[in-house]
């Protein structure tokens, strides 16, 4: 597999001095960029429960971008990934926070590898390894290293306002993987080799057929204070999912009130899930989800504060019940849902949550908080709390030291006991 990446990156780089002369050859080198992120994490586990070991996982690493100028649109672009837990891990992996960067030493990786091409506005095509960025498929990007995709991305403006994109994916590399890979969350971590965590354990063994990955399609559309969007995924073999939204905000003098809402529609009749006789929460069947979300908020000056609901319908003899597919993992599409609670992990039922951000000290200063309350079919009733504060300091722009904390009560799955996240984060930005 990794041949394969690097003798793919060595054809896209070949496209460029075909047919170029020695000067614009030398005009989109010099016309190029390079910038990237070093991050240093440490995040904790606290598991209140007995007989549940507490965790914990360091990583030194970064993302180098590489760029070149634009050749009559056309552009090649790499991504170096690293990430270094220094031996600080040991091999018990019941003691490290194996979401951060898996359990092993280091994470070397030619994240993305692409070529692009775009007109000014109106049209982006992007072929090769990359970072897509849509409601449920997205870089998730808060470890180490984010999740990439392999395939075709387009991007298109037919009209002012109205954004349309597109894309089929074939492979891609998880957070803690070094190679693109035919899996998803769903399937066992080492698949076909692919050091993956963080998966959905659902029962899939090694024999299940690998992913043909996915194809999905959507449409964005603004206008003053409204913006609407709507999404089709087809997570082939896994499930067909439905997605909108809208927003609408009112400016009044410096306030800005604001409502949303969101629908999901989610199916799938014998798939991989199906098929081979995969069980989430003890529940096995088809794929059939239906969720819906309304939040209402308020932006004022230097804060944001909102009041946010989701709902998730059970359906009988269904996979987990009625839970989202989500083969990438991304749960923050969902209003009501923050760092360790979301619907995604609990499965059917309700939530509301109130939140806010706040902007303090010329902006050096973010501060996020919210508060939910769960109420679930398979993990009964919980509640938390997200306190998140980040300083970004004038004396070194780039730089943000960033300290994030969840605390859930009362979860089935930790025995009614308090669970503590808590992440450290500094990164800097060149």
């Amino acid at each position: 597999m990794i041949h394969r990446t690097w003798l793919s990156t060595a054809l896209v780089l070949a496209l460029i001095p075909m047919g170029a002369q020695a000067d614009s050859l030398a005009q989109i080198i010099q016309d190029g960029s390079v910038h990237g992120v070093i991050r240093s994490y440490y995040f904790n586990e606290l598991y209140g429960a007995p007989k549940i070991d507490n965790q914990d996982a360091y990583s030194l690493g970064g993302i180098l971008t590489a760029q070149t100028g634009s050749l009559d649109g056309f552009r090649v672009g790499i991504s170096f990934f690293t990430a270094n837990s220094l031996g600080t891990h040991g091999n018990n992996s019941s003691h490290v926070d194996t979401t951060l960067m898996g359990i092993a030493p280091s994470i070397n990786a030619l994240g993305q590898a692409y070529l692009q091409y775009k007109l000014p506005k109106r049209f982006l095509l992007r072929v090769g390894n990359q970072i897509i960025n849509t409601p449920w498929m997205g870089p998730r990007d808060s470890r180490m290293l984010p999740q990439t995709f392999q395939g075709i991305f387009l991007q298109t403006e037919p009209v002012r306002r109205l954004q349309m994109e597109g894309m089929r994916i074939f492979r891609w590399k998880s957070r803690t993987s070094d190679n693109y890979s035919r899996d998803n969350l769903y399937y066992p971590t080492n698949y076909d080799e692919d050091a993956m965590y963080g998966v959905k354990k659902v029962g899939l063994g090694d024999d299940t057929p690998a992913s043909n990955g996915t194809l999905a399609f959507g449409l964005k559309y603004h206008y003053q204070g409204a913006k609407v969007a709507a999404w089709y995924y087809n997570f082939y073999q896994f499930a067909k999912m439905f997605y909108g939204s809208a927003q609408y905000g009112l400016r009044v003098g410096a306030f800005t009130p604001y409502l949303a809402g969101q629908f999901l529609r989610e199916w799938e009749n014998n798939g991989i899930l199906q098929n081979y006789h995969a069980s989430l929460f003890g529940q096995k069947g088809t794929v059939n989800s239906t969720l819906w979300g309304v939040k209402a908020g308020i932006r004022i000056p230097h804060a944001n504060l909102f009041f946010a609901y989701n709902a998730l319908t059970p359906h009988a003899d269904s996979f987990g019940g009625g839970a989202i597919v989500s083969p990438y993992g991304n749960y923050t599409a969902m209003y009501a849902s923050f760092m360790t609670d979301n619907l995604l992990a609990f499965g059917p039922g309700h939530v509301w949550r109130l939140g806010g951000m706040f902007r303090a000290w010329q902006k050096q200063i973010r501060f996020i908080a919210g508060y939910a309350q769960f109420d679930t079919n398979y993990d009964g009733k919980t509640n938390g709390v997200y306190l998140d504060l980040t300083y970004f300091p004038k004396q070194l722009q780039g730089l943000s030291i960033r300290d994030r904390v969840a605390i859930d009560n009362g979860l089935a799955a930790y025995k009614g006991h308090s669970f503590i996240y808590n992440r450290l984060m500094l990164q800097y930005a060149f």
